[in-house]
């Protein structure tokens, strides 16, 4: 947000601050919301990248295309464990995996 935008929306009374503190999340909660938004990116992404539907990476992967959908949107019932799963199952390599939980 830029400085002006954020000026006009305090004198308007409104409160701006960050997503953790408005949340409450703890340091370690939010580095994992921010470890699963990236794997979830990297999960669309590779499944973009190899020009595929999500039922047919849902087939290779052995689950759901609704499953495949909660993932790309980021969805809480989602864990990293499926996430690293399943980019493993498509070819990503670990360092691959790793890069995008760090980015």
């Amino acid at each position: 947000m830029n400085e002006e935008k954020r000026k006009r929306l305090e004198a308007a009374g409104w409160k701006v601050g960050e997503i953790d503190e408005f949340l409450g999340l703890t340091p370690e909660e939010s580095a994992i919301v921010d470890m699963k938004f990236n794997l979830a990116k990297a999960l669309h992404e590779k499944r973009k990248r190899l020009r595929i539907s999500q039922s047919t990476f849902a087939r290779r992967i052995k689950t759901t295309q609704p499953k495949i959908a909660l993932a790309e949107k980021r969805a809480d019932s989602v864990s990293i464990d499926f996430f690293v799963r399943s980019l493993l199952a498509v070819g990503a390599s670990k360092k691959e995996i790793a890069i995008a939980m760090a980015r």
